[in-house]
């Protein structure tokens, strides 16, 4: 894997925790909406911590994109799981939210079972398709 590849999945393990952060801790300022207040939406996304979040999580929906073009899912997917530790790791010491030792235990568990996957290859080799009469071009009349 190049060096590209490896920041595209570093964008897609940033991006999420960072945005979801953002847009929590922009959220507790703005305080409850509902989804029938069209105008507290607007109101919601005018906040600046909420809309930051929302570049960030655009920012992490095209690195997404961007690998699922060149890798499988059931590669980018435990990838993008490493943002968890991101996540937690925020929420603890930036949000000062209390992390259980059951949420830690979990986030390692997970984080180990992505040490599984990536010593996998990055995409599935498939044999190429066979062309069957259904695939074949129609004659051309005159």
């Amino acid at each position: 894997m190049n060096f590209r590849k490896y920041l595209v999945l570093a964008g897609v393990t940033i991006f999420a925790p960072v945005g979801d952060s953002l847009l929590s801790y922009g959220m507790k300022q703005v305080g409850n909406i509902a989804l029938s207040d069209f105008g507290g939406l607007l109101l919601a996304i005018s906040n600046p911590w909420v809309g930051l979040g929302i570049v960030f999580l655009l920012g992490f929906f095209a690195s997404y994109m961007t690998a699922l073009s060149w890798a499988d899912l059931t590669y980018v997917l435990p990838a993008s799981s490493l943002g968890y530790v991101l996540l937690a790791l925020i929420a603890r010491f930036a949000l000062h939210e209390r992390v259980s030792v059951m949420r830690w235990i979990g986030i390692a568990l997970v984080s180990s079972g992505v040490g599984f996957v990536t010593t996998g290859p990055e995409i599935t080799k498939r044999p190429p398709r066979s062309r069957s009469v259904t695939d074949s071009p129609a004659p051309e009349h005159s």
